[in-house]
C-alpha cells in the first residue's frame, strides 16, 4: 500500500513507520523536521508544519492516512481539505483519555465520553480539554473520511523510543535495585500495551479495511502488580519495594508527574485503565508478553526526564520511616 503517516518519527508513529517499511509498504511520512529526519532513508519525507501550510499534499493520493499528531479539530479539517479525496483509508490515533470517569472496570469503547463546554472551540491543549478535544477529532474525522474510519484508543504505550519515559523509569530504577519507593495505591488499576502490538494492529487495520472504533491495550493489572512484574525481570536480588502512603507523597508535593504511571487522582475516575480489548482482540489485535517489552525497554537510555531523583527518593523514605 501507498501510506501517509501524518507524523511518524517519534514514539507511537515512528513504530507504525517502522512496521510499515518493514511490511514492504511505500510509506510517506508528514514532519517538521525538527526530529527523526535522519530515520528510515527508504521512507517520502514530506517536510511541513500541519499547523501552517499543508500544500505538499495537494494532489497527492494514498491508499491509506495515519494520523498520529492531531490534537485539535482544525488540525483534522487542514487535513482533509489538502487532501481532498486522496487520503484513501483513514486512521486516526487517539486516546481513552476521551472517557469520563468509568461506573465500573472493564468499560467498552460505547462508554460515556467528554464533550467540550458550549462556544468557541479551544486553540490550545490543556489537561483538562485534552480528552474532549480527542472526542472533537474522532467526529470530524468521521464528518471527512466516512464511516470507513478506524479510530484507535490506546491507554499507556511502552516500548522501545519513548520520549516520556515513563516505564523506562521504573525499569531503570528497578534495575538499580535496593529499597524501591512504590507510590500508594498499589490496587489501583494499570493498563499499557506495546508500542509494537498497538503498531501491528494499525497496520492490519487499514490493511484489511477495518473500520469503527477499538480500545488498544493489555489486560489491566494492580499497579502493584505491575512494579512486582518489573523486579522479577530486572531487578537484582534483594531488592524491596516499600509502600508509601499517597497522602505523603501528595503533601510532600509529589505527583504522577515526578512519579510515572502512579495515578495520585480521585477515586471516581480510579477505573479509566481498565478499557476492555475484547473487540480488538477478536478483530485480530495480538499482544506479547510483558516481560518481553519490559527486558527491552531495559536496554533504553537513561531517562532524562524530572522524575524522582535517588537523592529524593532516599529521603522520602527515610521520612516516611
Amino acid at each position: 500500500m501507498r501510506i501517509l503517516i501524518i507524523g511518524g518519527t517519534r514514539f507511537v508513529g515512528r513504530h507504525i513507520a517502522d512496521a510499515a517499511l518493514a511490511a514492504g509498504h511505500d510509506v510517506a511520512l508528514l514532519h517538521r523536521g525538527v526530529s527523526g529526519a535522519d530515520l528510515f532513508p527508504t521512507a517520502t519525507h514530506l517536510i511541513a508544519d500541519r499547523n501552517r501550510d499543508l500544500d505538499v499534499l495537494t494532489g497527492t493520493e494514498w491508499d491509506a492516512t495515519i494520523d498520529v499528531s492531531a490534537y485539535l479539530p482544525g488540525q483534522v479539517d487542514a487535513l482533509a481539505q489538502a487532501l481532498s479525496l486522496g487520503a484513501g483509508h483513514y486512521l486516526y490515533i487517539s486516546s481513552t483519555g476521551v472517557y469520563l470517569p468509568p461506573e465500573r472496570p472493564g468499560y467498552d469503547e460505547s462508554a460515556p465520553v467528554r464533550e467540550l463546554p458550549p462556544g468557541p472551540l479551544p486553540d490550545t491543549v490543556t489537561d483538562d480539554n485534552y480528552g474532549a478535544l480527542k472526542v472533537a477529532c474522532e467526529r470530524t474525522a468521521i464528518d471527512h473520511f466516512g464511516l470507513s474510519t478506524l479510530v484507535l484508543r490506546p491507554t499507556y504505550v511502552i516500548g522501545s523510543w519513548d520520549r516520556s519515559g515513563r516505564l523506562t523509569y521504573w525499569v531503570q530504577r528497578m534495575m538499580r535495585g535496593g529499597e524501591v519507593l512504590s507510590p500508594g495505591y498499589p490496587d489501583r488499576a494499570i493498563q499499557v500495551i506495546d508500542a509494537r502490538d498497538h503498531a501491528a494492529f494499525a497496520l492490519h487495520g487499514v490493511d484489511s479495511g477495518l473500520s469503527g472504533v477499538f480500545h488498544t491495550a493489555g489486560p489491566y493489572m494492580p499497579f502493584g502488580e505491575l512494579l512486582e512484574r518489573i523486579a522479577a525481570e530486572v531487578a537484582p536480588p534483594g531488592t524491596k519495594l516499600t509502600w508509601v502512603g499517597p497522602e505523603f507523597l501528595l503533601e510532600a508535593g509529589e505527583t504522577g508527574e515526578s512519579i510515572p504511571l502512579w495515578y495520585a487522582g480521585d477515586d471516581d475516575d480510579a477505573a479509566i485503565n481498565t478499557a476492555d480489548s475484547a473487540a480488538a482482540l477478536r478483530a485480530g489485535m495480538t499482544l506479547r508478553p510483558l516481560a518481553e517489552s519490559i527486558r527491552d525497554v531495559a536496554k533504553e537510555p537513561p531517562v532524562t526526564k524530572d522524575f524522582l531523583t535517588p537523592e529524593r527518593e532516599s529521603e522520602l523514605l527515610a521520612l516516611w520511616r
